[in-house]
């Protein structure tokens, strides 16, 4: 296959404005390598200081990332960023910030995809099979068991997140240079690369937020109903995450019983919509690190919560 055959010149002018896509993507890529080996300490020192809580999560992580399920999710990843750089999306020199917005958006969905699959193969699957009983049979209290599970499909959530985020802000740079040469603008520098992908970080972060939210509310679920169940209510609160408090800014929330339903679903489910500034951060529009820490606390309780209400309900299941 002719590599040229992508560029939108036929003299093959992108090649000329590939090194300022490269410098920048190294210091990228520098930057996602340090965070990667960070990740990987993290992980080593969590294994280390809580043993058995750790234990537990390394096994169920490790499952998960050498089930065909994580590289399946991974190649579909990396195959639907790379599609979206060449797909014609006829915005008149706008196609950077679809791509954007679909990236987060697909890098978001395979998450949540995979923590909800790992939480029921991992819990309740593993308690209908009698394998729970057996691990409680240990000194392993339930609340360590719940724990592990969770931090473990975390692991694999967060590899998941490293890869394709890699992938996403290297593919972004690139859709950069492509973008210029299509519409004939001027070559983007590496400084310019460089300092639109770590605008869209934000939006990344704040997606990998809503997971920890998700993967929290999806273990809870997997202590008392299998897999089907799980991910139809995960979701259906993922949709009403996002719509219902659209809905209470909107003018039908003036209807009384509308009004209602709307703000008694945001009072007992995550209101997702927090963390869905996949447009704003297409659009170039700056998020501010208070929103990003605002977020990430909201992140951190609601899914402290689940995680209690998980406890809750597998405290007085029946594992015989």
């Amino acid at each position: 296959m002719d590599i040229s055959a992508l560029c939108p010149t036929a003299d093959g002018f992108l090649f000329a404005a590939l090194p300022n896509w490269l410098r920048a993507a190294s210091k990228i890529d520098y930057a996602a390598v340090g965070v990667l080996i960070g990740f990987v300490v993290l992980v080593y020192l969590f294994r280390t200081i809580f043993s058995k809580v750790g234990a537990i999560a390394w096994v169920t992580a490790k499952e998960t990332l050498l089930q065909p399920l994580f590289l399946i999710l991974s190649l579909a990843g990396i195959f639907g960023l790379f599609i979206f750089l060449f797909l014609p999306y006829h915005t008149l020199g706008e196609d950077i910030k679809i791509v954007v917005s679909q990236g987060l958006t697909l890098i978001k969905l395979l998450a949540v995809f995979l923590a909800i699959w790992t939480a029921s193969t991992s819990i309740a699957d593993e308690i209908d099979g009698k394998t729970a009983l057996m691990i409680l049979a240990k000194p392993v209290g339930r609340t360590r068991f719940v724990l592990g599970k969770y931090f473990g499909v975390m692991i694999a959530v967060t590899f998941l997140f490293l890869i394709l985020g890699i992938f996403f802000v290297n593919s972004v740079s690139y859709k950069l240079v492509y973008e210029a040469i299509e519409s004939g603008k001027e070559m983007p520098t590496q400084a310019e690369c460089y300092n639109y992908v770590v605008g869209i970080l934000p939006g990344l972060v704040l997606a990998f937020f809503e997971t920890i939210v998700l993967t929290a509310i999806s273990v809870a679920i997997s202590t008392r109903l299998p897999l089907l169940p799980n991910l139809t209510i995960c979701l259906a609160i993922y949709a009403l995450g996002h719509i219902v408090p659209l809905i209470v800014a909107s003018s039908a929330a003036q209807m009384p019983l509308v009004g209602f339903f709307a703000n008694l679903v945001c009072a007992f489910l995550p209101v997702l919509d927090h963390f869905n500034l996949e447009t704003a951060v297409a659009m170039d529009k700056a998020v501010p690190l208070s929103y990003v820490a605002y977020s990430g606390a909201y992140s951190l309780l609601f899914a402290l919560v689940a995680l209690i209400l998980s406890l809750l309900l597998f405290e007085d299941r029946d594992l015989a």
